[in-house]
C-alpha cells in the first residue's frame, strides 16, 4: 500500500480533519501528517504552538486504528523550498489537500494530489472554531473530545 500525505495547520485539530484522516487511512498504508506553519503561534489565526498541535493530534489518533507519522514544517513563501523540506522529512506517494497553494506546490513538483472531500466545511473549520472560542460560543461539538479536554486543561483561549 502507498503512503499518503495530509497537510494542515490544525489550529485546532477538528472533526473534519479526523474524518479526512480516517478516509485516507482506509485507502493507504500510512497517513503522513504535516503540521504546516510550524513556526507560527500566539496569534488569533495561529493560537496553538506546534507542540500543542502535535499533542492534540496524537491524543486523538491514539484511539484510532491508524498507522501514521507526524512532522512539522515551517512556512516557506516558496513552493519548491517548501515541498523539498517536506520530501526531506518523509516518503509519500500522494498528497491529499483542498488548499489551492498546497495543490499548486505539489502539482508543480510532479506529485499527484487528490482533492479530499470536505466535511461540513462551512461549519467545521479552524477559522469558525477559533471565532467560537474567542466569543465564548459552544465549539466543543466540532472537535474530538480529546482536543476539547486538552485545550481546557491548558487554559488556552
Amino acid at each position: 500500500m502507498s503512503d499518503a500525505l495530509f497537510v494542515g495547520r490544525f489550529q485546532p485539530f477538528h472533526k473534519g480533519h479526523l474524518m479526512v484522516i480516517r478516509d485516507i487511512a482506509k485507502k493507504h498504508g500510512k497517513v503522513i501528517i504535516i503540521i504546516g506553519s510550524a513556526d507560527k503561534s500566539g496569534t488569533s489565526d495561529n493560537p496553538f504552538n506546534v507542540a500543542e498541535r502535535m499533542e492534540m493530534i496524537e491524543k486523538v489518533l491514539a484511539k484510532e486504528n491508524i498507522s501514521y507519522e507526524i512532522y512539522a514544517v515551517k512556512d516557506f513563501n516558496d513552493c519548491k523550498k517548501w515541498v523539498e523540506a517536506i520530501k526531506k522529512l518523509c516518503k509519500f506517494d500522494v498528497v491529499y489537500s483542498r488548499n489551492p497553494w498546497t495543490i499548486r506546490c505539489f502539482e508543480e513538483a510532479g506529485i499527484k494530489v487528490i482533492r479530499h472531500k470536505f466535511y461540513e466545511r462551512y461549519i467545521i473549520s479552524g477559522t469558525n472554531i477559533r471565532e467560537m472560542m474567542k466569543s465564548g460560543e459552544d465549539w466543543q461539538k466540532y472537535v474530538p473530545k480529546e482536543v476539547y479536554e486538552y485545550v481546557k486543561s491548558k487554559g488556552i483561549k
